[in-house]
């Protein structure tokens, strides 16, 4: 069976070097997933600007990624089962950025000159879509699966010497309790302790037992290496976060 254009991707050089997620270089990027912020946000600005684009092809989802020999756009329509993958071929010396304006002012322009002509929206956008390359990837593969994290301050949990997996535990409010009680015995006031980092312990506890009773989760959507559009927010999101135990997928 032949295998999807996304999978051929991946298999030949998307993994290979790790490099900054908005331009690839690998320069000095250490531990980081983007060389700067400037970088990043030039490159969620550009994708935000051209969503026109997006809208134009019925878009539901969409993801935005790069190898160092191409760009890709994986697109999902509305009432469809297909993904449409628009390739471009990195330029020498330019950016994904620059390159996916020059592809998205291909694929606009040909979309006018086809509107024009037919003075039909929807054959020009068949047009496009009859250019990209279909492949038979799994729906997954453009739909971000949402993720639930904990909204509890890092501070909370390090002033009571916590780690974020104790809070998927059924016994939370004694593990935070008996952490409390921990904390107090070494830094109580009345035993020789610090009166601030005592009023911190104390403040983390309550915040970390009010949690315990009513817990509250941050959700995101998003690929860890991957950009990815949502229809219903109109907007570009970097690539997520690696999943960690604490978060929960969903």
């Amino acid at each position: 069976m032949k295998r999807s254009v996304q999978k051929n991707i991946f298999d030949s050089d998307y993994r290979i070097k790790r490099g900054c997620l908005s331009c690839g270089t690998a320069d000095n990027l250490g531990r980081r997933r983007y060389c700067s912020i400037d970088c990043r946000q030039k490159l969620r600005y550009t994708l935000d600007l051209r969503t026109g684009l997006l809208k134009t092809l019925n878009t539901r989802y969409a993801t935005f990624y790069f190898t160092d020999t191409m760009i890709v756009m994986d697109v999902l329509p509305y009432n469809s089962k297909e993904i449409f993958s628009f390739i471009y071929p990195r330029s020498t010396g330019k950016k994904p950025a620059e390159d996916y304006c020059i592809m998205s002012d291909l694929l606009g322009n040909t979309w006018w000159a086809e509107k024009k002509r037919t003075n039909r929206n929807y054959l020009a956008t068949r047009l496009l879509l009859e250019k990209a390359r279909r492949n038979d990837s799994a729906f997954c593969s453009v739909m971000s699966p949402e993720i639930k994290i904990p909204a509890v301050k890092k501070a909370s949990l390090m002033h009571l010497k916590l780690g974020k997996s104790d809070l998927n535990s059924p016994k939370l409010e004694k593990i935070i309790k008996s952490a409390f009680r921990i904390q107090v015995k070494k830094h109580h006031p009345d035993l020789g302790g610090d009166t601030d980092t005592f009023r911190r312990i104390h403040q983390a506890y309550l915040e970390l037992i009010s949690w315990a009773e009513n817990p509250s989760y941050l959700k995101r959507r998003g690929f860890p290496d991957k950009w990815f559009y949502d229809s219903n927010k109109n907007r570009w999101l970097q690539p997520a976060p690696y999943l960690k135990k604490q978060a929960i997928q969903v």
